[in-house]
Formats: structure tokens, C-alpha cells, sequence
């Protein structure tokens, strides 16, 4: 059972990346005002498959996601807080009294 399980995950993995694949050739082919019928009905050829092995899957009792690493587009790691920075002056201190402007 296992093994049917593992088969049916690489076998979903391929069909998400062939279906994104045949998915930006549709979008060229629209975008050039092609006739993109064949693209689509390929990919909802790959959309029956892909739901018939989602529900033996699930009968078979794996319910983990499966990913798919080269669908995703690695985020930025988050910017160290800044902390300890000093409020700087754009004008000198002194400047500011000869012109009059002075800060309170």
C-alpha cells in the first residue's frame, strides 16, 4: 500500500509540473491571439487524472500535502529589526541658529 502511495505522490508531482508547463504555453498563446483549444483540453485532461488519484489516495489513507519545490518561489528572509540607531540631523546644529531656524 505504501508503494502505491509513494507512486501516486510522483505521479502528482509530475502532472502539477506538466500542468504548469502546458498552462504558460496557453497563456503565450493567448497573449499572441492563438487558438490555444488543444492546450486546454490537455489540461483538463490532466485535471481528471489528477482528481481520480487524489481520491484513491485518499481511500488508500494519505492525507500529508505533497509539495512541490519547483512550483515555489523562495521569500526573502525578513530584515533584521534595527535597533540602537541613532536620530541623525540632516543640518548641523549649529547652522540651524545662524540661519534662524532653530530647533526648540
Amino acid at each position: 500500500m505504501d508503494n502505491r502511495i509513494n507512486e501516486i505522490r510522483n505521479i502528482v508531482r509530475a502532472l502539477r509540473v506538466s500542468m504548469r508547463e502546458a498552462e504558460a504555453i496557453m497563456h503565450e498563446q493567448i497573449n499572441r491571439d492563438e487558438d490555444c483549444t488543444f492546450v486546454a483540453e490537455e489540461i483538463m485532461k490532466m485535471r481528471v487524472v489528477m482528481s481520480g488519484l487524489v481520491q484513491e489516495r485518499t481511500r488508500l489513507g494519505d492525507s500529508e500535502p505533497i509539495l512541490v519545490h519547483s512550483l515555489f518561489v523562495p521569500r526573502r528572509p525578513p530584515a533584521a529589526p534595527r535597533t540602537g540607531l541613532a536620530k541623525r540631523h540632516l543640518v548641523p546644529h549649529g547652522v540651524e541658529q545662524q540661519r534662524g531656524h532653530a530647533r526648540p
